[in-house]
């Protein structure tokens, strides 16, 4: 018998990092957008997670990609998948 959690896609989300003032954490916020079920309007969330980032290649306002894993902290179970577009520095 196979094991199934190999098999299925990993959630991924791309968000934008807001802080990087930890060791090999990151801190993305990931934005969301739905339609309120009784008055029809778009409703704009965002939701912040801690992200692992094990060689630290992110910083503060990089566009990235992250997926869900298994839990390395209490609040710690995402994982930088790869960094979409990196900022500009002035």
């Amino acid at each position: 018998m196979t094991n199934k959690t190999e098999n299925n896609p990993k959630r991924t989300m791309v968000g934008a990092v807001i802080s990087d003032k930890m060791e090999k954490t990151i801190v993305v916020k990931v934005p969301r957008s739905y339609i309120h079920p009784i008055y029809g309007k778009v409703v704009r969330t965002d939701k912040t997670y801690k992200v692992h980032d094990e060689k630290e290649l992110s910083g503060v306002g990089d566009k990235v990609e992250i997926y869900e894993g298994p839990h390395i902290s209490k609040t710690k179970y995402m994982y930088l998948l790869r960094v979409l577009e990196s900022a500009t520095v002035k």
